[in-house]
């Protein structure tokens, strides 16, 4: 078991990415606590993982609810292992329709709520803790209408360096995963394309991967575990994409 005795907060970790990552730091020995905004899909994902796991009400985006998390996780166990800022929003707009709040919405989740959640655990974090933050193949593709969230991950991306640097003394290593096109809940509702729509668009991402497939949560859980664990002991600083090639070779064509 790669995180055994080992304890772990995935923000944004009711479905999806987030979900997943939590099932497998689960396989792996780990005691897991998930959070978002609303207590009933929560407690659904709480009692699907099972024994371990653990929810807290909480929005990334709000400095206060997120240093509730970390009094919480103090108080029940003490310290904290492995942060997965996991938690991140983004939707297809036309550049001309973007709107301050279509800004400030994306910006909020992804990049403030990575800092807030960084800094409210960083007191109980253990000396050679890991952090591993969410990034995106689309740092490094123009992917049509989708600016502000390339942006936003962009910002979270260069996190890893500054911070690999910041916490230097205790050890803790920061380090990113970076999916490709991975099919989750939010890909039809979120991203604003009718499930048909986004269903016809995977079909042809997929046709052209060079692996022949889109990615799965699985994949992005596996990668997010190993540098969770002490395998990864001597990597920090560094982004870790999953997409099965596409974002080098098929750039524009997405």
């Amino acid at each position: 078991m790669q995180l055994k005795g080992k304890v772990a907060l995935i923000t944004g970790g009711s479905a999806g990415i987030g979900f997943g990552t939590a099932k497998r730091f689960l396989e792996e020995g780990a005691t897991v606590y998930i959070t978002g905004r609303r207590a009933e899909k929560l407690q659904e994902a709480v009692d699907r993982l099972g024994n371990g796991a653990h929810y807290i009400v909480a929005d990334v985006g709000s400095k206060a609810e997120m240093n509730h998390v970390a009094e919480v996780i103090a108080e029940e166990q003490g310290r904290l292992d492995v942060v997965f800022c996991n938690a991140g929003i983004g939707h297809y707009i036309k550049f001309e329709d973007i709107t301050e709040n279509d800004i400030d919405r994306v910006f909020n989740t992804n990049f403030k709520g990575t800092i807030f959640t960084i800094q409210c655990v960083l007191p109980i974090l253990a000396e050679g803790a890991s952090i591993i933050l969410n990034t995106s193949m689309t740092e490094d593709i123009g992917l049509p209408d989708f600016c502000i969230y390339a942006a936003a991950k962009s910002a979270v991306k260069s996190l890893i360096y500054s911070l690999t640097t910041d916490f230097r003394e205790k050890k803790i290593r920061v380090n990113a995963v970076a999916p490709g096109v991975v099919p989750t809940e939010a890909a039809s509702g979120e991203l604003g394309r009718t499930a048909e729509e986004e269903a016809e668009k995977q079909k042809q991402r997929a046709s052209i991967a060079p692996l022949g497939r889109l990615g799965t949560v699985e994949d992005i859980a596996a990668a997010v575990t190993f540098l969770a664990s002490d395998e990864a002991s001597y990597i920090t600083g560094s982004e870790l994409t999953v997409d099965g090639g596409m974002t080098r070779v098929f750039a524009g064509r997405l």
